[in-house]
């Protein structure tokens, strides 16, 4: 006999939860009703590349402003990092605080640059933090492997410690190398994204109410 159980599914929502690819955005964007564009990357990854329009909330400001971030969102948002990892987390957070109409960037921005280039804007040339954090951990294993093999044994704890880090880093969804390395002067940018001046800058029709209209 066959099955005649119809999904309960609401259609809207099933999107909703679905990544949007390249086209599908750049279609948005032309749009009059384009989506709010929220970059989860660090500032420096987003000044070397990112999407025109797009605002730069880093992940770990997300994470720790998302009820304030939800009280103000009140339309369709699209969340990009590099490769739709970080715009995945920040995507969990948003939902925990009761944003439903967050969407990923399917590929991050380095798809959104390989499809539609033209959307896409580079400046000051920066490693992306994931190259940063493999290439430090790469070069301490190494050294770790070559120091335990031509000076002293003990040397190569080095190498085990930054597997155990790396064990660490993937098992709680976070990783403090990319956290220290955020910190380097070539990291830096001339002002750092805070959640007043995002709240300030996105379009009145994503929002609420500002933290100054409550008085």
């Amino acid at each position: 006999m066959a099955n005649t159980t119809t999904s309960t599914l609401n259609p809207t929502t099933t999107a909703a939860a679905s990544p949007m690819s390249p086209t599908e955005l750049v279609e948005k964007l032309r749009s009059q009703n384009a989506p709010l564009l929220v970059d989860v990357r660090t500032p420096a990854e987003h000044e070397s590349l990112r999407v025109p329009g797009s605002h730069n909330v880093p992940l770990d400001l997300l994470q720790k402003n998302k009820e304030t971030l939800a009280e103000q969102f009140n339309g369709d948002i699209v969340l990009i990092c590099q490769t739709g990892n970080r715009a995945n987390q920040a995507l969990q957070h948003l939902r925990a605080a009761g944003v439903d109409t967050a969407r990923v960037l399917e590929g991050g921005v380095v798809a959104m640059e390989a499809q539609h280039s033209q959307h896409t804007h580079r400046g000051q040339q920066r490693w992306a933090m994931d190259r940063q954090v493999r290439m430090v951990a790469g070069s301490l294993v190494l050294a770790g492997f070559l120091g335990g093999k031509l000076i002293s044994p003990k040397v190569g704890y080095v190498a085990g410690a930054i597997g155990a880090g790396l064990t660490f880093s993937a098992a709680t969804d976070s990783c403090a190398m990319a956290a220290a390395l955020n910190k380097m002067p070539w990291n830096k940018v001339e002002a750092d994204p805070t959640v007043e001046a995002f709240l300030a800058q996105i379009p009145r029709s994503t929002q609420i109410q500002t933290p100054a209209s409550r008085g």
